[in-house]
Formats: structure tokens, sequence, C-alpha cells
């Protein structure tokens, strides 16, 4: 009989992308001793452009300098993938799991990353796709609704998921997202014809949709409140 599977989730609303990276990681050290379960982070950021280890800085279009003046950062991370852009209204996903203990290779753990946000989709109607050749994430179309970029450092996930439910999607207009260039974005606001709940709840069912698919059997929540979070 299958050990029953738990997934610990962090709901932490709006966080500083710094302080984010910091606490996954904390915690991503700690799940490589055991010291923690797998965890999930759910949350959103302040309008923050991220580019990925490649340092593809030619897909930022506008000058460095001007994006203080536009209200958003510019961080350099070590996760896959190219330029993306996390603000409000995006959902957010970092899981940070033990990619052994649950019998998956990177490429199969991207593609349930990608299911559990076109699960999401056609629970309003919308039908989305990943595993386009080449270019991860998920598409409307060819319209981008949701962008993966992830790191595994011995077995232990970081970083991972971005879902656009309603940002601004004007942000995206001075990257090259993704670094694809003859693909725009789109939103779940844009592509469904359903009036959509509060983006907690859009969250909670992103969540949901993932722990199924990644086989947790039960989910424990905790709240910013009850959670310290250093930096």
């Amino acid at each position: 009989m299958r050990i029953p599977r738990n997934l610990e989730v962090w709901r932490l609303g709006t966080v500083n992308y710094l302080k984010a990276l910091k606490l996954q990681e904390k915690l991503a050290s700690d799940r490589k001793i055991n010291k923690i379960p797998d965890t999930l982070l759910s949350l959103q950021h302040p309008p923050t452009y991220t580019l990925g280890k490649r340092r593809t800085d030619y897909n930022l279009l506008v000058p460095e300098s001007e994006l203080k003046n536009m209200g958003a950062e510019l961080h350099y991370t070590q996760r896959g993938g190219d330029i993306t852009f996390h603000g409000p209204h995006q959902a957010i996903l970092y899981p940070i799991i033990s990619l052994r203990d649950i019998g998956l290779g990177a490429r199969k753990y991207v593609e349930n990353l990608e299911s559990t946000m076109t699960e999401l989709s056609s629970l309003y109607g919308v039908k989305a796709h990943g595993q386009r050749k080449c270019e991860t994430g998920v598409w409307v179309g060819d319209r981008k609704i949701g962008a993966i970029g992830v790191r595994i450092s011995a077995g232990i996930t970081s970083h991972g998921l971005a879902f656009n439910i309603d940002p601004d999607l004007t942000f995206f207009k001075h990257i090259v997202p993704c670094g694809i260039a003859d693909k725009d974005v789109t939103s779940l606001r844009t592509e469904t014809d359903l009036v959509l709940p509060d983006d907690e709840v859009i969250q909670e069912q992103l969540v949901s949709c993932f722990a199924r698919l990644f086989g947790y059997n039960d989910i424990i929540w905790k709240d910013k409140n009850v959670i310290e979070i250093d930096g």
C-alpha cells in the first residue's frame, strides 16, 4: 500500500522577490537534509522582472534605469528560462519538493507544472496547452498564459510557475517574454467569459491542481500570519 504523502502549503500573500528568493534557498537547504516536508509557496510579487541564469539582458527592451520610474524591479536568478515578469494578479507557485522521493525526472516535473496550469484553465472554460517544442510554459493558441522557470539541485526543486490571472499586461511589452519574440501574452481574465472569483480562490484552485497531479493525499495549509519570514 502506498504511503500517504502530505504537502505543506504556505499562503504568503504579496512578497518582495528577494525575500521570497531568500526563503526558497533556506527551505531548499532544509529539504535536502529532510528537516522539512515537501513544501509549496503560494504568493504574488510586486512588479518585478527576472532573468534566468543565461543572462539574456538583450530581451529587456527598456533601459534598466527606467524600471524604477515604472514601479518595477529587475533581479538576476539561477533558474532556467529567459526573462519574465511577475506582478499583482499573477499566481506564483514555488515548489520545494524532492523529485527523488516522488520518482520524477526533470522533464516529467516540468510537464506536471504545465498540466497544473492547463487544468486550472479548464475550470474556467479555457483550452490551454503545454509541451510545445522548445517552448516551455502554457499557451492559449499562440498566446502565453503561464510561464515556467525551475531550478533543481540535488533533486530538490525551487522557483516554479507563474500563471496570469489578471496582471497588467502592458508590463510584458517592455520585454521579449521568455525570449519568444513573435508570441503574445494573455491572461485568464482575457480568455474566459466567466466572472472570476478573488485571486485567493484561484490560487487555492491552482494549489489543488498541483497537489492532485503530483500525487499528494493531503494539503496542510499555513498562513502568512503564523509563518516567520526573515529579511
